[in-house]
């Protein structure tokens, strides 16, 4: 089912939780939502759903406007951060409870509830455990739980709200290679929202960045990581150091020095240079390059990050070496980025020094079932 949003504005006692958003998602395709909190991932989201209603625009599944159907009209298959599994039901009833709620006519007879049930109990690896309770399963049995139940209604759309927020890192891991699987096998057109940039390149056919109620960049895990359109997108997927300078003449210039690095396309004047701490050349000395004095140094996993201060204002960057690299000692580092993006002053949002991205924690999407 493809689904399509266009032109959509959502508006909360006048503030614009959305503005303008167009989106179109492919059939079978597993679309990312991904952003900090109040960028609007979870409003759109609702709006796929039908519990919220656009405030101008529309929303089409297939062909058909689906802007003011209802939840139940558009079928929709929905996964939470929290389970919303009913404590008092086992797990195969828990299952096939989307399918014995329906209107007479079209509600299955109890038996093939009951095989959709076992069926799809097989599909998540949970054979065996249809006669327990949900207090009686692990944070990720209890996941996958919830994701068979949205799957039993055999939903156009599953939707999933933060659906690993609520795990630890280790079982976090293992459910979205598993995820990855179940989508692969069945199909589904799907949208999940993160705050989880790892989860969400590692997941998605292509991810949705969003900021401020507006859609910054779609693309692949590789286009939005190696080819950011914006100093927001660069600043939030992944870590990046970011340094303000001037543009002359297609080169970079950090006060009096020519960094040796050009800036195709980019207008004469201020602007702020952005780049991956890993992707870095060292280099002994050099008459056109960064250098900077190291403040700080730090662990992580097999590398050391270096912090230096660099240029007379004492702006911050980091940079990555190996962990027992001489450099991370010394008191001077000099260095050069192989891949970098300049932005000119005024395209969106000033930055300067290191940025890390902070995953935030967003509330669940405030649904009690299927």
């Amino acid at each position: 089912m493809e689904v399509s949003i266009r032109h959509v504005r959502k508006e909360f006692d006048r503030f614009p939780a959305l503005r303008d958003v167009s989106l179109d998602i492919r059939s079978g395709e597993l679309i990312a939502l991904l952003g900090p909190s109040g960028s609007g991932k979870t409003t759109l989201l609702r709006l796929i759903a039908g519990l919220e209603r656009p405030t101008e625009g529309a929303i089409f599944f297939g062909d058909e406007d689906a802007s003011h159907r209802s939840v139940q009209e558009r079928n929709v298959g929905f996964v939470f951060q929290h389970y919303a599994l009913f404590r008092y039901m086992t797990v195969a009833d828990n299952i096939g409870f989307g399918l014995k709620v329906r209107p007479g006519a079209s509600r299955p007879p109890k038996a093939e509830i009951s095989r959709r049930a076992s069926e799809l109990l097989d599909l998540v690896q949970l054979s065996g455990l249809e006669k327990r309770y949900p207090n009686q399963l692990s944070g990720g049995q209890r996941q996958r739980v919830a994701l068979a139940r949205a799957l039993a209604i055999e939903p156009k759309v599953l939707l999933l709200d933060e659906p690993f927020g609520a795990l630890d890192a280790q079982v976090r891991r293992e459910l979205r290679r598993w995820l990855r699987e179940i989508h692969d096998t069945t199909g589904h057109t799907t949208v999940f929202v993160t705050h989880d940039q790892e989860e969400a390149l590692e997941l998605a056919d292509r991810v949705v960045v969003m900021s401020q109620g507006r859609i910054e960049q779609v693309g692949t895990a590789d286009e939005v990581y190696d080819t950011p359109n914006s100093p927001f997108v660069y600043g939030f997927i992944g870590d990046s150091s970011a340094l303000p300078v001037r543009v002359e003449g297609g080169q970079v210039w950090q006060q009096d020095r020519a960094l040796g690095l050009t800036a195709a396309n980019v207008p004469d004047g201020p602007a702020t240079l952005f780049f991956r701490p890993h992707e870095i050349e060292l280099l002994d000395g050099c008459g056109g390059c960064i250098a900077g004095t190291v403040a700080a140094s730090r662990r992580v996993a097999g590398t050391r990050r270096v912090e230096l201060e660099v240029g007379g204002e004492r702006h911050r960057v980091e940079v990555e070496l190996p962990i027992e690299h001489p450099a991370a000692s010394k008191s001077r580092v000099a260095f050069r980025p192989r891949r970098w993006k300049v932005f000119p002053d005024g395209h969106g949002e000033s930055h300067s020094g290191i940025v890390r991205h902070q995953p935030e924690e967003s509330p669940p999407l405030a649904l009690t079932g299927s």
